[in-house]
């Protein structure tokens, strides 16, 4: 099974190709470029590198959210094409299991943070079980303190990463205080497509592709226009 691995869903733009157990290729990019600039390029960078043809993927993966609006309309965007021009199947991949997934066989809770503004996060907790991730809540659009207060329940040492990381930290260590958790290695801490993809493979033998005309991003919560003009709405009654 061979699989093109996507994710744009934030400040990272990653793409990988993973063919059955074995990563043969992963490209990250944490620049100052916008997605639709890097996406394509980086896609094709990795194809000529190991001569892949595209009509020999069995599927494309991609980051499905929750994210950045525009990332993951991008991502979404970049697949779908693909895919329908290609004929194959997408693996939509939730982006904070992705994430989860880059913290592999720990007793910690792992609380993948993405920076959503406004001093909040998207965020879910997640636990390893008998060697499987496994997420313990539904995926949240919550205020830093709330997110870690609800970590704090579960009694277990904690681990932090993803882009809320930098921007929450000292507000993290000062909830946390004497609590046991760190904070994840940057090797470890952004988007990483091999992530989308090994998850991706997983969701594919469950039978859980989709059509690419089927495929949509899931954003939790309304993005910054349509929140601006229900408010301006709101306000002409």
């Amino acid at each position: 099974m061979k699989i093109l691995a996507l994710d744009s869903s934030g400040n990272v733009a990653s793409v990988a190709i993973i063919e059955d157990d074995q990563l043969l290729i992963e490209l990250t990019m944490n620049y100052k470029k916008t997605h639709s600039q890097t996406l394509l390029p980086m896609i094709d960078s990795i194809c000529k590198m190991v001569n892949l043809d595209l009509e020999s993927l069995d599927y494309i993966a991609a980051a499905s959210g929750p994210g950045s609006f525009t990332g993951l309309r991008i991502g979404v965007a970049t697949a779908k094409g693909l895919a329908y021009a290609l004929n194959k199947p997408i693996i939509g991949v939730p982006t904070l299991d992705g994430l989860a997934y880059n913290i592999t066989y720990t007793d910690y809770l792992i609380c993948p943070i993405m920076d959503a503004r406004r001093n909040q996060v998207y965020t879910a907790f997640y636990l390893w079980e008998k060697g499987l991730l496994k997420r313990q809540s539904d995926y949240l659009a919550i205020e830093i303190d709330e997110c870690v207060k609800r970590a704090k329940e579960y009694n277990k040492p904690l681990v932090f990463l993803g882009d809320g990381v930098p921007v929450y930290k000292d507000k993290i260590k000062e909830a946390i205080g004497d609590g046991e958790y760190y904070f994840a290695p940057q090797s470890c801490n952004m988007q990483k497509a091999s992530s989308i993809g090994s998850l991706g493979m997983i969701l594919a033998k469950e039978g859980k592709a989709q059509d690419s005309m089927e495929f949509v991003p899931f954003y939790l919560r309304k993005s910054q226009a349509e929140r601006e003009y229900e408010e301006k709405a709101r306000g002409n009654l």
